[in-house]
């Protein structure tokens, strides 16, 4: 019966945060390494720009975090983490930018 009760607030779960703007944790990865966001940052260790665990981390606590970090991925930022700045990612669609934002504040 546990298993059940399991399983019902594990799919009630699944359907709260299903749609465009929410990435599951392979879909994510997946955006991640296929707009090459990967080139620049690692999910657990710093590279070229901030490990994504670390940038959850430092906005997880801002109310409109997703708004803010979709807003730093389509437009760039600099000097936010040190010298090297993001680029614009003018190749993403909002909704990608979005999900993106979404699934880099799981990994806090």
């Amino acid at each position: 019966m546990k298993s059940k009760s399991y399983a019902a607030c594990v799919l009630a779960g699944t359907f709260a945060f299903t749609g465009a703007a929410r990435a599951e944790p392979a879909q994510g990865l997946a955006l991640a390494q296929k707009q090459n966001c990967m080139s620049c940052h690692s999910v657990t260790r710093q590279f070229m720009g901030p490990s994504l665990h670390d940038v959850a981390a430092k906005y997880a606590s801002r109310s409109d975090a997703v708004h803010y970090l979709t807003h730093k991925i389509l437009e760039g930022s600099a000097g936010v983490w040190g010298p090297v700045p993001m680029p614009a990612n003018t190749q993403l669609t909002a909704d990608e930018a979005t999900s993106l934002a979404s699934w880099i504040l799981t990994l806090k």
